[in-house]
């Protein structure tokens, strides 16, 4: 069993930055792949940024390449997402989600544990 805690979220303008942490626990946190995701008002949840077990490997969403970047340390059993140059559109709950597996998927429905979320909201 692993819990996940994301912290990090908040209200920043446009253009502006953010960084989101995903704080494990309960199990090696090594032993995992690593996933972002986030769902807006009315939207079905998507997905953001993925991470291999040991942070040499990881994938973005199309809209999200060059602007986010993930990453993790291991010794701190947390996850990371830099999220810079922010857009109204990145607006959602940002979710950080872990995979029984040391290699990461898009697939939501591949993740075995799941966080609470945390809110991100970009202004115009």
């Amino acid at each position: 069993q692993v819990q996940l805690v994301e912290s990090g979220g908040g209200l920043v303008q446009a253009g502006g930055s953010l960084r989101l942490s995903c704080a494990a626990s309960g199990r090696t946190f090594s032993d995992y792949a690593m996933g972002w995701f986030r769902q807006a008002p009315g939207k079905e949840r998507e997905f953001v940024s993925a991470v291999n077990w040991s942070g040499g490997f990881t994938s973005y969403a199309d809209s999200v390449k060059g602007r986010f970047t993930i990453s993790r340390d291991n010794a701190k059993n947390t996850m990371y997402l830099q999220m810079n140059r922010l857009k109204p559109e990145d607006t959602a709950v940002y979710y950080c989600a872990a995979r029984t597996s040391a290699w990461p998927t898009s697939r939501l429905n591949e993740y075995n544990y799941w966080g609470q979320g945390t809110q991100v909201t970009v202004s115009s």
